[in-house]
């Protein structure tokens, strides 16, 4: 999810917005949401959608009308709670000009934004989390299909890991709609990637889930590097998911280390997570976690004193001055 104010994307500062759109894209990114509070902010995302290849998708609360108007631009995608944006005849004309276009719309159900008489009953013991989220999201659907509206995916978002496991098989047991998956307000990044990685793995081995979103208090960038480690760790998990793009093994650094892997790895990331071929990058940090450690990297480099050394395979291929590392590197990775 975009995490900053929505500017006009003309001049420079719109300039810099689509850059960062590209590069989210080539990291992974499949499709970037928006927050739209407004009309204005519908015109500004609108103009937006007409200059970058990135599907984007509007998110809205509370106003059907700023659906509509996103509805007359080139948006890929609405996020909606149908709940609270009116009555059933405005939820109809959304889904009637959505229909129109050919666009297709997330029910998004959040823990904190249940339907009063659903918070009611949660909140008396009557129901779990997990069945409030459930029943609401089956509800919310319900109306979509009632009007014969059948390009929808569902979403119900918890803060809590054992929630949104629950909800999700739940759900799953109840219906064939197709489920984005995640954890929201996960918190901040390590601790985030630890709660959505548990929520996340164990919907994945089982076949649940479509699409994901990581939520973290964080760059988007790690956003998106988390959802793609999270899709990789089920892959090797053998959960019938392929690996896609490079596979970064790096040291974490101890008092032996003779190269600085944190900000060489920090300089790197956003390309090597570009990357399309399945490789795996080493990053090693002394003589002990080198060349030997990694024979599996398809390209590696490590360093000590003032000599850094580029390695394939375990094998030695380049030996060069500290302030030579990132050419030489450069080289080496292009002909991969």
């Amino acid at each position: 999810m975009w995490k900053e104010k929505l500017e006009p994307p003309e001049g420079e500062a719109g300039a810099a917005v689509v850059r960062r759109i590209a590069a989210l894209s080539a990291m992974g990114c499949g499709i970037l949401r928006f927050a739209v509070p407004d009309i204005q902010a519908a015109e500004i995302l609108g103009r937006l959608a007409s200059l970058v290849s990135m599907p984007l998708c509007a998110d809205i609360h509370f106003d059907y009308k700023i659906a509509l108007r996103c509805l007359d631009f080139p948006i890929a995608k609405l996020r909606l709670n149908p709940g609270n944006i009116g009555s059933r005849r405005r939820v109809e004309a959304v889904l009637s000009k959505a229909a129109e276009k050919g666009v297709p719309i997330r029910i998004g159900v959040n823990a904190g934004s249940l339907p009063a008489a659903l918070r009611a009953k949660l909140e008396s013991g009557a129901i779990s989390r997990a069945e409030a989220l459930v029943t609401a999201a089956l509800e919310e659907a319900a109306i979509f299909e009632n009007f014969g509206f059948t390009g929808f995916v569902v979403s119900m978002k918890a803060s809590g890991i054992a929630d949104t496991i629950k909800a999700n098989r739940l759900f799953r047991r109840k219906s064939a709609a197709p489920l984005h998956i995640g954890v929201t307000e996960a918190g901040p990044l390590a601790a985030g990637i630890v709660r959505n990685t548990a929520a996340l793995l164990p919907l994945l081995a089982e076949g649940t889930g479509d699409t994901l979103r990581v939520s973290l208090s964080d760059t988007m960038e790690n956003e998106v590097i988390a959802g793609r480690e999270i899709l990789n760790a089920a892959g090797e998990a053998g959960c019938r998911r392929v690996r896609k793009g490079a596979l970064i093994v790096s040291c974490p650094l101890c008092g032996r280390n003779g190269f600085d892997t944190h900000k060489f790895t920090g300089r790197w990331m956003e390309r090597l997570y570009a990357l399309e071929k399945p490789v795996t990058i080493a990053v090693m940090g002394c003589a002990v976690n080198g060349p030997g450690e990694a024979k599996h990297a398809d390209l590696g480099i490590t360093g000590a004193g003032n000599k850094v050394l580029v390695f394939r395979h375990g094998k030695v291929i380049r030996t060069v001055n500290s302030d030579e590392a990132d050419k030489a590197f450069e080289e080496e990775l292009l002909k991969l």
